[in-house]
């Protein structure tokens, strides 16, 4: 069983080398004052220890998708007990020569890749209310029962600060979370609008245009998955249910 850690001195001694490291590089990156994270809700889930990490082998492997299966899963049974501001991030070991040769192209690939064997190694249906066309504005993904937005940062993105990790790096939000925090309307478009004065301090690139809200006739969740390091964006979703993934990018 894969086990998911917190960021407290306990489960840091538990941690191998790269683990430790990748997880202190992502606590300098939201804690640094100078250049504030842009996702607020999401500096506030870690200073209140909300957040939880698990770990997996090489990204481009069918290993780590199971293990990213079995951590999601196990995730999913146990987050409400985690409160409002939770999300599980899932730090992948990402091999040196694999950092610097993957373009994002590639990278999106990948993280295609690896929704499209979670959603075929997925032991429960997909949610009925749901539809499992990723072109209708209600379409997200799901796993184990559950909605989640899908947040992916690679080694490759530059200009997207935001979307910049050292590791290949997935972080996965319940729907419920954010619904919890729309649910005060006011509190949570003062937010929203912070977040994106953040957004334009921190990247050297404007805001995506795929940026959006959740339920939007114009908006797709999937294309806020994995933004490109520039304006650009797929023109289809590569995300199909019931299509067999390949086994190599």
């Amino acid at each position: 069983m894969k086990k998911l850690y917190q960021n407290d001195p306990s489960d840091m001694k538990l941690l191998a080398p790269w683990q430790r490291k990748a997880l202190e590089r992502f606590e300098a990156k939201i804690k640094d004052k100078e250049m504030p994270f842009p996702c607020i809700p999401a500096t506030q889930g870690f200073a209140m220890n909300q957040f939880r990490y698990g770990f997996a082998g090489d990204p481009r492997s069918d290993k780590a998708i199971e293990e990213l299966g079995e951590l999601l899963a196990f995730y999913t049974e146990s987050a409400k007990k985690y409160e409002t501001y939770t999300s599980l991030l899932v730090f992948f070991e990402t091999p040196f020569e694999v950092k610097e040769s993957l373009s994002t192209d590639q990278w999106e690939e990948l993280f295609w890749r690896q929704l499209k064997v979670l959603a075929q190694i997925d032991e429960i249906e997909w949610p009925a209310q749901i539809p499992t066309d990723p072109h209708h504005p209600l379409w997200e993904f799901c796993y184990h029962g559950e909605r989640y937005f899908m947040y992916c940062g690679t080694p490759s993105h530059k200009n997207r600060k935001s979307r910049h990790s050292e590791d290949y790096l997935l972080a996965i939000t319940p729907r419920w979370v954010l619904e919890k925090f729309g649910k005060q309307e006011e509190y949570a478009r003062k937010i929203r609008s912070q977040v994106r004065k953040r957004l334009e301090n921190y990247d050297s690139i404007d805001i995506h245009p795929a940026l959006n809200s959740y339920g939007n006739p114009e908006n797709y969740e999937w294309k806020q998955y994995y933004l490109h390091d520039d304006d650009t964006a797929l023109s289809k979703c590569p995300f199909h249910r019931n299509i067999k993934a390949s086994k190599k990018i």
